[in-house]
């Protein structure tokens, strides 16, 4: 099976499929392709331990079981019950099913549920020549995923979502994801030479993926997966993959990286959370106003989630704090400026239209992520 080749799915929030399809070119991986909030490819087995401990982005690793058309749970029952399950799951395996439909005419997700454990469990018996399975082993959570009567099989391999990096067992209020932090500073011209500032840090998530991508550490590095409690992996494939990651950190190098925050007990989170991550001696936490922080140089790059008039505070309070920024980078034209919010006055508070607007998902808000270049830097990189 190590020689096999598979087709995975990398789940993605709308909007930064681009942003997954670059990672995954990145790591090598072979057809790739990208359809709304997911990208597919392929490889052996090492790509299924890479992606989960590499990709920054993504939301989850599945792995590809089969895809057909379905119109009626016979249908869905029957062509479940052909594909290879006893491949993956093993006799003693504990497999739990999950289910979404949109736009299709088997619509009852818990019917779909039914159905597909029930196919499962028959090619298994057949598999293994059994009537009872005891489910004491290894974990597997098979997703049927019906889109306008398409349905997809699939077999998570991440567990706990790939935001999970596991430095952040706490965070302030209305806290960022760590896969949508990666994908806004890779939307920016950032590099890992450059000044990087948040100034409105919280318990830090934006600048601590700065720095975790500035020295080359893998997101995954600190964490476990679900797929490794499975036979068909060998145990050794995922050590190397770890030691080739710890090997590749760059580890004489140190970026700088600026967080502030106006509340010293998240900046105190924000210190501990670097600490965890590895990258505390990458980050200058300091517990500043917005109005008294200072740029730290020319041709640096912001990246902030500030509070939301829907989330946090007044639509005034905010008003004045996109003020606030606005006066900030005002007298220095080299910074570029990267603010996500789902407020729509944000660019006549900052007094400047945006070169660049994108619509993202921040969880269920839908936001604008408003991009201002600043001036090129020059040659030197700064």
């Amino acid at each position: 099976m190590s020689d096999n080749i598979f087709n995975y799915i990398a789940t993605t929030a709308f909007g930064l499929e681009a942003v997954v399809k670059r990672e995954a070119a990145a790591l090598g991986f072979s057809n790739i392709r990208v359809l709304d909030g997911r990208v597919d490819f392929s490889g052996g087995l090492d790509a299924l331990v890479r992606a989960n401990l590499w990709l920054r982005s993504a939301d989850r690793v599945l792995l590809r079981v089969g895809e057909f058309q379905a119109l009626t749970f016979d249908e869905l029952f029957e062509k479940t019950k052909a594909l290879p399950w006893g491949d993956w799951i093993t006799r003693d395996g504990k497999f739990t099913v999950t289910g979404k439909s949109v736009r299709s005419a088997l619509h009852s997700v818990p019917d779909c549920q039914a159905i597909v454990k029930k196919a499962v469990v028959e090619k298994l018996k057949l598999k293994y020549n059994v009537d009872w399975f005891d489910e004491t082993g290894p974990e597997y959570t098979v997703q049927v995923a019906l889109l306008k009567d398409a349905a997809t099989l699939t077999v998570e391999t991440s567990g706990p979502g790939l935001h999970k990096r596991g430095y952040r067992e706490q965070a302030m209020k209305a806290p960022i994801k760590e896969t949508l932090a990666c994908a806004m500073i890779s939307l920016t011209y950032w590099k890992r030479e450059r000044i990087f500032l948040d100034p409105l840090c919280g318990s830090g998530t934006l600048p601590i993926e700065a720095a975790l991508m500035a020295k080359n550490i893998a997101p995954g590095l600190k964490r476990r997966f679900v797929s490794e409690g499975w036979p068909q992996i060998p145990a050794k494939m995922w050590k190397d993959a770890r030691d080739e990651a710890e090997a590749g950190v760059y580890r004489d190098f140190t970026p700088e990286i600026y967080g502030s925050d106006i509340d010293p007990e998240a900046v105190a989170l924000a210190r501990a959370n670097a600490d965890k991550a590895g990258v505390g001696d990458c980050v200058r936490f300091e517990a500043r106003a917005l109005r008294d922080v200072e740029l730290p140089g020319s041709y640096g790059v912001a990246v902030c989630n500030p509070p939301y008039a829907e989330r946090l505070g007044t639509a005034r309070e905010v008003e004045l704090l996109y003020r606030q920024m606005r006066e900030l980078f005002a007298g220095d034209k080299t910074w570029a400026v990267n603010v996500i919010t789902p407020d729509e006055f944000f660019e006549r508070e900052f007094g400047r239209k945006a070169d660049a607007k994108r619509k993202l998902f921040n969880g269920m808000i839908k936001t604008d992520y408003y991009q201002y270049f600043g001036e090129k830097p020059g040659k030197n990189g700064k």
